[in-house]
């Protein structure tokens, strides 16, 4: 492993460690199962990273979201909400109609921000295993389509969460579809800045 890969390894257990003590003292056990997702990601990315070869950047963007995600669950401003509730900007709020349909949340950027990261890996890992010849367009629609089913997957562990413990704060149906509007968001995002850099490449 090089040095730089150890960096990011020392840099995830050491967020990975400090939360999960954390959460353990707060007994927030909906935040210890993302830990042990977040575990399961970094050894698997760990454990192929000789075969598949992320550039350092699309490291450091997963490591910087597990980081954001732990405090986004775990860090109270002081109003006395946790970060994820925290709206930076105030788009839109119809929060007296419809409850949780409130637009922009600190939530809702990090939904962008990970599946915006999620096309640069699945588009990574597709020119690893696909014909060079492949045209963009159909070669972006799969990285789109392919990370917006991850979110779903994401919030299936959201709903997994409700169901073991009522009172986790995820949300109800317009927090879940929010999620999902700017899962999308990002990983349309996303692929359109991995064309662009990759273009930037091959002049």
């Amino acid at each position: 492993m090089k040095k730089s890969e150890w960096l990011l390894l020392i840099f995830n257990l050491a967020y990975i460690t400090g939360f999960t003590v954390y959460y353990l003292l707060q007994r927030n056990y909906e935040f210890m199962a993302y830990i042990g997702v977040i575990v399961v990601l970094v050894a698997l990315v760990a454990g192929f990273q000789h075969r598949i070869h992320f550039p350092h950047f699309i490291l450091w963007m997963f490591s910087v979201w597990g980081l954001l995600h732990m405090l986004g669950g775990g860090l109270r401003l002081s109003s006395g909400m946790v970060l994820y509730r925290w709206i930076p900007i105030e788009l839109y709020n119809a929060h007296d109609i419809l409850g949780e349909f409130v637009i922009l949340k600190f939530d809702q950027i990090l939904h962008f921000y990970i599946y915006f990261a999620m096309s640069f890996v699945l588009a990574h890992v597709l020119a690893r295993i696909t014909n060079k010849e492949v045209k963009p367009l159909y070669f972006y629609f799969f990285v789109v389509i392919g990370s917006m089913g991850l979110s779903v997957v994401n919030e299936l562990i959201e709903f997994t969460a409700v169901i073991i413990s009522p009172n986790t704060g995820v949300g109800g149906y317009y927090n879940t579809l929010l999620d999902l509007l700017f899962n999308t968001l990002g990983a349309i995002t996303g692929a359109f800045v991995d064309y662009a850099y990759r273009k930037t490449l091959h002049r």
